[in-house]
């Protein structure tokens, strides 16, 4: 395995990572076995996978940091955690501890708006091979700032989430003039400094994170793989998703909401060619009856008025989303970091802790 000489930041996240669970086992099975057998088999598989992914990171760069957010977990995943902050435990770990659940691509944020390293791999512990962070970092440093990697074993998912879901990516595909984010966008993704800073431009970054790698004209390049995924992963509840689906087609274009605008100047319109029509009946046609004409052109004169100001409010929310300031998706209550920091040996720096 090549040593490249760079400093890289994985980002991770846990919840309710329980002894008893499961992370991607097949990952276990292309690192050292000997390095497996020398754990004592009483450790639960959060440490395991954390010991293998430093273990592995530790061959693969000069240097690099692992960042853990723990996503409210509320069982004892960030003790676990915490405990592998201490002088025994493992080098290069940066642990956030959120005060509520939020979803992936805020967890993804949150790693990369703490990372520190040249380029930032994120990736899902129960879905993504770890081992393809070497091949992720040879296109990046061919000259590639977001490289995006594609497990062809694909998990179970009912069928009302797939239907949701293939909805969806036609209207986003639609939207955004022929983007595919399943493909075009894969969560497993590595991404350099410079697309960090480029994507914190945006107004909402989490948002920005999920489809700006894709769609913005920086050098991108893609793999695929084949692993298992851990037998415990469970996709987000549907009602959520969609949640999100809305949110990302809505932030990422303004063409849904200028749809919204042009129906209503349409109707407008569409009540202005109707009036046009009521007083040609009233003129030519001898068999009106009393007060028809009136109502009608009443109805039709309201329905204009409805519509040219449902035109003139869209506009203007439009304005809103382009000038809007949004609180804080995400609160962080507790920060650990490992008691040991090899970078901090190399540059001969001694940091005081409490």
């Amino acid at each position: 395995m090549n040593n490249y000489s760079t400093f890289l930041s994985v980002i991770v996240n846990f919840r309710n990572q329980s002894i008893n669970q499961s992370i991607n086992q097949s990952i276990n099975q292309s690192i050292n076995q000997s390095i497996n057998q020398s754990i004592n088999q009483s450790i639960n598989q959060l440490e395991l996978y954390l010991k293998n992914l430093t273990d592995y990171l530790t061959t693969l760069v000069s240097d690099y940091e692992l960042i853990v957010i723990d996503n409210a977990s509320t069982d004892n995943t960030l003790d676990t955690l915490q405990s592998l902050t201490s002088l025994d435990g493992l080098p290069n770990l940066q642990i956030y501890s959120l005060a509520k659940e939020v979803d992936e691509d805020t967890l993804a944020w949150i790693g990369l708006e703490n990372a520190l390293g040249d380029f930032a791999v994120v990736l899902n512990p129960e879905t993504d091979d770890f081992t393809q962070i070497s091949p992720m970092l040879d296109k990046a440093l061919a000259g590639n700032d977001a490289v995006f990697a594609e497990n062809t074993n694909k998990p179970s998912e009912p069928l009302s989430y797939k239907l949701a879901n293939s909805t969806f990516q036609l209207l986003y595909k639609w939207f955004s003039r022929g983007t595919h984010l399943s493909k075009e966008a894969p969560k497993y993704r590595l991404l350099s400094k410079r697309m960090i800073n480029f994507i914190m431009q945006h107004n909402n970054p989490i948002i920005g994170y999920r489809y700006l790698p894709a769609t913005s004209g920086f050098k991108k390049s893609y793999l695929t793989y084949n692993s298992s995924i851990s037998e415990n992963y469970s996709n987000k509840k549907l009602g959520r998703s969609i949640e999100k689906g809305i949110k990302l087609i809505i932030n990422s274009t303004h063409i849904p909401m200028r749809l919204v605008t042009l129906l209503s100047l349409f109707g407008a319109f569409s009540n202005v060619i109707y009036s046009i029509y009521i007083l040609f009946q009233y003129f030519f046609n001898k068999n009106v009856e009393a007060g028809w004409t009136s109502m009608s052109l009443q109805i039709s004169g309201m329905f204009f008025l409805i519509s040219l100001v449902l035109f003139i409010l869209g506009e203007y929310i439009l304005y809103i989303i382009d000038q809007r300031n949004e609180k804080p998706r995400y609160y962080i209550t507790q920060e650990f970091t490992s008691a040991k920091i090899t970078r901090y040996e190399k540059l001969n720096i001694e940091e005081e802790r409490k």
